[in-house]
């Protein structure tokens, strides 16, 4: 294969599996992509803002040998893609193990998890402000968290985080490779004084917390169009 296409490749297989077995009749997500695509047409512009910002900060950027070479601004087309391909893998991995597995065995922690997950983040976050990748992520998923919980208190956080766990083992495959396991430069290079330093394999510890953003604003927004459109019928038909 073209290394040009290697992070083009890493988008598609992501989500082709999820993508196929979306139309099983047994849990058919395809049903979800109303609420997937409004999630999707939130927090792309979101994160697609970040992340060209931190790229003319010089945070991080990419190896031009890794890429199709078709940039929007200074985007290259596969971080875009990214943004649509992993938040559909993972949404489509909470939505199957939420049919699959019925007792939410988080539910009464799930308010300690996120607490606790706030709290040190906030701290931790705002002690390391000169370095831009852990504090800004570090403050923006406190923050986001801290949201949830005391405007939205959604009920689903412990199904959240027993998912992610599960996501967590396909996340360090592709976001190993693109950070450089098995390669001799990685897709996704990084400041070293914009991060911590401390690296799970070849992934900085601040990429878990970015994906868990990632992953749970696409949750957060879906669940809620979702909840709202079934109380207008529920309650709209009783009028």
């Amino acid at each position: 294969m073209n290394s040009r296409y290697l992070y083009l490749s890493i988008d598609i297989v992501s989500l082709l599996l999820p993508f196929l077995v979306s139309f099983l009749p047994k849990a058919p997500f395809y049903k979800k992509w109303k609420y997937l695509g409004i999630a999707l047409l939130i927090s792309v512009p979101f994160f697609c803002i970040w992340d060209s910002l931190f790229i003319h900060l010089g945070v991080w950027g990419f190896n031009p040998q890794y890429l199709c070479g078709i940039f929007i601004g200074n985007l290259p087309l596969e971080e875009i893609l990214f943004f649509i391909c992993i938040p559909y893998a993972c949404v489509f991995t909470y939505f199957a193990l939420n049919h699959l597995i019925e007792k939410d065995y988080l539910f009464p922690h799930q308010e300690l998890i996120s607490s606790a997950l706030i709290i040190l983040l906030l701290i931790a976050g705002i002690f390391h402000m000169d370095k831009l990748y852990t504090g800004v992520t570090f403050v923006v998923v406190s923050l986001f968290l801290a949201y949830l919980m005391l405007k939205i208190r959604p009920r689903y956080m412990g199904r959240f985080y027993f998912a992610f766990v599960v996501i967590l083992l396909p996340f360090f495959l592709f976001n190993g490779v693109l950070t450089g396991w098995l390669l001799h430069t990685p897709v996704v290079w990084y400041n070293d004084k914009q991060i911590l330093g401390f690296r799970l394999g070849t992934i900085p510890f601040e990429d878990f917390l970015y994906g868990m953003l990632l992953v749970l604003m696409n949750i957060a927004i879906m669940e809620w169009f979702e909840d709202r459109d079934y109380y207008r019928a529920k309650f709209g038909a009783k009028k």
